[in-house]
This record gives C-alpha cells, structure tokens and sequence, in this order.
C-alpha cells in the first residue's frame, strides 16, 4: 500500500468510526424521544410484525452477531431478550454494540493502531464473507436505517407520532457529527 492509499485508508477508517457513531446517536434519539406506551404496543393487522422494543432489541443482537462473526476478539456485546428489554437497557446494549461496532470498523478500515487486523465481514452464517470495504459500513447502516424507518412509521400508525424536531433532527448530520465529537462536521477530520 502506497503511502496517499494508507492516508486515504487512515481517513476512511476514522470517518466510519464518526458515522456510525452518528447512527446510532440517531437510534438514541428516537428511544429517548418515543413514548413509553409505544415501546411495547401491538402494531397494527392481524401480522406478527415485531414491537418498537423487538425493532431496537434485533438491531442490538444484529450488531453483536456483526462482532461475534467479524471480530470475535472484541468483546461481544450481550443479546437483549426483545421480550423483557426497556427502553434504557435497550439505549445501554445499543451504545455499547455501538462501540464495539465502531473499533471493528476502525480495525477493518483503518484509523487504529490494530489496523487490517479484521479482513473479512461476515454478515451472517449463512451469507458470504465479504472482504472489508466501504461496502461493510454501507451494509450495516443501511440495516440500521431501514428499522429506524420501521420504528418512525409504527410509532406514527400506534397513535404515538415522534416530535416534528425529532424527525428533521435526525437529518441535521452537522448537529450530530458535533454531539458525537467531532467539531468541524461531516468531511472535516478534527
């Protein structure tokens, strides 16, 4: 690796680190701000989706699984158990895969001094390892998105809408790239 494809390797790994620490400060906002009636509600129909309390408690045993098969020399977060979670064990396991998700992606993308130490992703057992790359960062918030989107839309249709500020404020990434440590905002390396 030359020397411009270890920095923009570097910058990469550390940018990850910063993006998915704003994802999941996104998750911590919508529990932070849903109604405590909502979280165990039944949706709506005669379907077995899952709960607002399933929906955070399976994107937290996700992220463990994500850890346990791609860098199982990570401490692995516990699973939550969907049926007996509350809202702040459910913000706890979620800051703390959160974590473990952001040194594994450091690890596998650069930015730490156990750099290239994770080589493959693997999403699953039954799915493919795929070498690391950007793609792997893609997978894993593009996973947490569309249940963020499940979670807003169910708490909507339950009769429990999230506050018009929460909503846009997900969207406001100066705003949460700042609460997470990062003064200059998206693209600046501080």
């Amino acid at each position: 690796m030359t020397t411009r494809q270890h920095k923009v390797h570097t910058q990469l790994g550390r940018a990850a680190v910063r993006i998915f620490a704003a994802n999941d400060h996104m998750n911590q906002i919508l529990i932070e701000h849903l109604d405590p009636a909502a979280w165990r509600a039944k949706p709506p129909g005669k379907s077995k989706a899952r709960t607002i309390a399933a929906i955070f408690t399976h994107m937290h045993n996700v992220r463990s699984k994500w850890v346990r098969l791609t860098a199982p020399h990570l401490k692995v977060p516990r699973q939550l158990n969907r049926a007996h979670c509350t809202p702040r064990q459910a913000r706890a396991g979620l800051a703390e895969s959160a974590a473990r998700c952001a040194e594994m992606l450091a690890e596998a993308l650069g930015g730490c001094e156990d750099e290239g130490r994770v080589k493959k992703f693997l999403r699953d057992g039954w799915a493919k390892p795929w070498p690391v790359g950007v793609e792997m960062l893609c997978y894993m918030l593009s996973h947490e998105a569309h249940h963020r989107g499940q979670v807003c839309m169910l708490a909507h249709q339950l009769g429990f809408p999230l506050p018009v500020e929460v909503g846009s404020g997900i969207w406001n990434w100066e705003k949460l790239w700042k609460a997470c440590g990062s003064p200059g905002g998206p693209g600046y390396d501080s």
